[in-house]
């Protein structure tokens, strides 16, 4: 369980009959999950429990988002508007968060990063490609000290285009690095979301 750091009395609840509006946020990748509601003690809940929940209007209760489907909210961090009177909470879900079966409330919902998401399905895809033919295949194919060893050379070649200024070849490098790192991700088992959750706890941590 994630323990959150926040002061509910900072907020104002002066308004909407004590009831703040909260926007739910893909902690991974920045899409919008839902809208909610919360009083004090469902927020108190979530900050105790690490798990979102909601005042629910319809039903004049407080609710755990998931309580049913088992498909939570785990909390990663909360913030606050400028006026204390609408949260933003970043969030992993457990599965579907809308009880349409569908990941979001909002049909379209965009990610923060959609072009690295589409890079690593591209990957994905090209793992069970023939090596003969397939870079990527290859490069999964071989063994981790391989892949490794890309991630290192590339990472030399962005040092020494940022040591010289060379701004055009930094960008470059730098797009190669994040190739092959998303490429020795999918070797370990592991994607891109990971590393993102790990910034997020430390930034929650702190």
């Amino acid at each position: 369980m994630t323990t959150v750091a926040f002061d509910a009395n900072a907020l104002d609840w002066s308004k909407g009959d004590g009831l703040l509006p909260v926007v739910v946020q893909h902690a991974h990748d920045g899409r919008v999950l839902m809208l909610g509601y919360t009083d004090r003690d469902a927020l108190e809940r979530t900050l105790a429990t690490g798990e979102v929940h909601f005042w629910s209007r319809s039903k004049q209760r407080l609710w755990r988002k998931g309580e049913r489907s088992g498909h939570v909210l785990a909390l990663v961090s909360l913030a606050a508007d400028c006026d204390g009177d609408a949260l933003l909470a970043q969030a992993v879900p457990a599965g579907p968060t809308c009880h349409r079966g569908t990941p979001s409330c909002f049909d379209g919902a965009a990610r923060a990063h959609p072009w690295l998401n589409e890079l690593e399905a591209l990957i994905a895809a090209r793992a069970s490609a023939d090596p003969g033919s397939s870079y990527v295949a290859k490069l999964l194919a071989a063994a981790p000290a391989r892949r490794a060893q890309k991630v290192g050379e590339e990472g030399v070649e962005v040092a020494l285009a940022a040591a010289t200024g060379d701004l055009d070849g930094l960008r470059g490098e730098a797009a190669d690095l994040v190739f092959h790192l998303l490429v020795l991700l999918r070797g370990a088992g592991l994607a891109f979301a990971d590393v993102v959750a790990e910034l997020a706890r430390r930034h929650a941590a702190r």
